[in-house]
């Protein structure tokens, strides 16, 4: 009835990954969906558990529980790589001996090399029709499989080896999929002036500079800001290395007396400490240093082959929080972070020329929504990392967790991006555009009832903004003393006429 401090909503027997994770004792972070068989032929969805029916029960052995997670649960390569390391090579070879053509066994068999990079004893497969290595029914896949004629297999994993993060079809997600966002964009764009439109673009994209600051809980100087600003328009006119990263850093950093740039020598965590002792309370927990180097390579690898064949903000989700778990640098990760959105959607070219995306302000409207999201695999992570902490106040992790970061379920962060980028596109460029217009509006109104000059306008704009649409006493005895009642009447009545 519990498994792993998880109660099932009735008395079932474990099945697939959760029965593996269990026979094996595997440390690994919990699939967020467990899988088991009821005793009814009705099939139960409650607490983060799928209990089938009997008639759905696997065979009682490592086969039956394999065969199992990957038809009805989908790939968990986290749990699939610790299993395998735990059992060897010896039963996926006797596997694919008995089943040669078998179309689980085959793909066992290719996660089994792909995964750990070795390759089996065992002569090429030389029948059995191709078969995807995902079901695309249950996760979401990349064009342009690769075929594999040793297991007869097509690849269509979204990832390469160093780092593979799943994402689940959801009703949510297949919406948004379908929605065709960047056409919407583009049609929106086409209605607006260029000029208009390359105000609004100027504007926006300072206001996700200043939101991604906000966001890191900081109030940076306002050159700061347009500097961050300049970086995030050039986003993806320069190939991800460890070079750009070190740029990124320096960039986001500005002065580094303080702060070690490059890859972390120690420890990271963040969370806070004990007032009292000064030992660390993680609520995340970063990679450890000696794995930088190898992680922050599948970063780059995965930008390089993946992204131009997987949907563009499903790609930018999995790299960017990718990059966030891993948390590679002592400073600078959030925002670089947020960066890596920025260029995965300029290189597949899903914004509109010259148009960025104020995601961070997104982000920043929905901050609660974000945590949480981050949390949700955050979370899983300290339930399965082990550590110590320094004198320093640091952490020391002491097992291997670098495939925690490589592999993880990332449907969460892909379905909280697309809800950004959507609102970006159906709300803030319209809005941003809208108000545009309507400034045109009443500056040419109120210069055709006054000459005036622009600093003047824009002066005036502001105060009746500020005071909802009427001229305060002050206003109108200082600044613009030399209107007349009437003007300031039929000006009020402009504003309100346009901005309610």
């Amino acid at each position: 009835m519990v498994f792993h401090g998880k109660r099932l909503p009735e008395k079932a027997t474990l099945a697939g990954y959760s029965a593996l994770i269990e026979a094996f004792d595997l440390k690994v972070p919990l699939p967020r969906t467990l899988f088991a068989t009821g005793d009814h032929h009705r099939i139960v969805e409650k607490s983060g558990w799928r209990i089938l029916t009997p008639r759905h029960a696997p065979h009682p052995d490592l086969n039956g529980h394999l065969t199992f997670a990957i038809k009805y649960e989908g790939i968990n390569l986290a749990v699939l790589k610790k299993l395998f390391a735990a059992i060897g090579a010896q039963p996926v070879k006797s596997f694919v001996h008995e089943n040669p053509t078998g179309a689980y066994s085959r793909r066992i068999w290719f996660l089994y090399e792909w995964l750990l990079g070795s390759q089996l004893d065992l002569p090429n497969a030389v029948a059995g029709r191709y078969v995807s290595v995902v079901d695309p029914k249950i996760q979401l896949t990349v064009k342009n499989e690769q075929n594999s004629p040793r297991h007869r297999v097509r690849n269509n994993l979204p990832g390469v080896p160093e780092l593979c993060p799943m994402v689940f079809r959801t009703a949510k997600l297949d919406r948004f999929l379908a929605m065709n966002l960047p056409q919407r964009a583009r049609e929106l764009v086409d209605k607006v002036p260029r000029d208009v439109m390359a105000r609004s673009a100027a504007f926006l994209l300072l206001k996700d500079s200043k939101a991604s600051y906000a966001i890191e809980g900081e109030r940076s100087p306002q050159n700061r800001i347009q500097r961050w600003g300049r970086v995030i328009g050039e986003a993806g006119q320069c190939p991800l290395d460890l070079v750009e990263l070190f740029r990124l850093q320096k960039m986001v950093i500005g002065d580094s007396r303080f702060i070690r740039l490059g890859l972390r020598t120690e420890g990271g965590f963040v969370g806070e400490h004990d007032r009292d002792t000064g030992i660390p309370h993680p609520a995340h927990i970063s990679a450890k240093p000696e794995d930088l180097e190898a992680l922050v390579q599948g970063v780059i690898s995965f930008e390089r082959d993946a992204i131009s064949r997987l949907d563009p903000v499903v790609a930018a989700a999995v790299l960017a929080f990718a990059f966030n778990y891993i948390h590679p640098f002592e400073d600078g990760n959030g925002r670089i972070h947020r960066y890596l959105i920025h260029h995965v959607l300029a290189v597949r070219g899903f914004n509109p020329p010259g148009i960025v995306f104020p995601i961070s302000s997104a982000i920043l409207e929905h901050i609660e929504m974000y945590r949480q999201v981050l949390e949700s695999y955050a979370n899983q992570l300290l339930e399965v990392v082990e550590w110590e902490p320094t004198e320093l106040g640091n952490v020391h992790v002491l097992n291997d967790t670098a495939d925690f970061y490589r592999y993880f379920d990332a449907t969460p962060h892909v379905e909280f991006l697309y809800e950004c980028v959507r609102q970006t596109i159906e709300k803030d460029l319209p809005d941003e555009t809208r108000f545009l217009s309507d400034y045109d509006t009443f500056r040419d109104r109120v210069e055709t009832l006054v000459d005036m000059p622009q600093a003047s306008v824009n002066l005036l704009f502001r105060f009746l903004r500020q005071n909802q649409g009427q001229l305060s006493k002050r206003a109108r005895q200082r600044e613009f003393e030399s209107l007349t009642g009437d003007e300031i009447n039929r000006i009020e009545i402009i504003y309100t006429g346009l901005f309610g």
